[in-house]
């Protein structure tokens, strides 16, 4: 994950974006067939977050289930095969990115309309 040089240090020490990663390499250890993660990327900078999105990919890639709740919606719609859109807790989306980010229902949610109250 990246952090194996931080070894020796104590896990309050490091920066918010390897004690992001080092909570999920614990996670990891129990080799999980689904790892849930929620809100990743609160609080991370473009650099960490782009980290981020490329090491749950890879976590992807190697046969474990993501389940993610996030509401960055960048790393999202990079890394999600599946993408299902809350709004005060009512599903108004669900599918593949590409058709998700262009709903008319997730733009007013997301982005507020005329005279919406978003």
């Amino acid at each position: 994950l990246g952090i194996a040089n931080l070894a020796k240090e104590n896990a309050a020490n490091l920066s918010y974006g390897d004690q992001r990663r080092l909570e999920i390499a614990r996670a990891l250890a129990t080799q999980p067939k689904l790892l849930l993660l929620d809100e990743p990327a609160a609080g991370l900078n473009p650099n960490e977050t782009k980290l981020l999105s490329s090491l749950i990919t890879k976590i992807r890639d190697a046969g474990i289930t993501v389940l993610i709740i996030e509401h960055h919606l960048e790393l999202i719609m990079g890394i999600c095969d599946s993408v299902s859109v809350l709004d005060y807790g009512k599903k108004i989306a669900e599918g593949i990115p590409e058709l998700v980010r262009q709903d008319q229902k997730v733009i007013e949610a997301y982005l507020g309309s005329r005279g919406s109250a978003h």
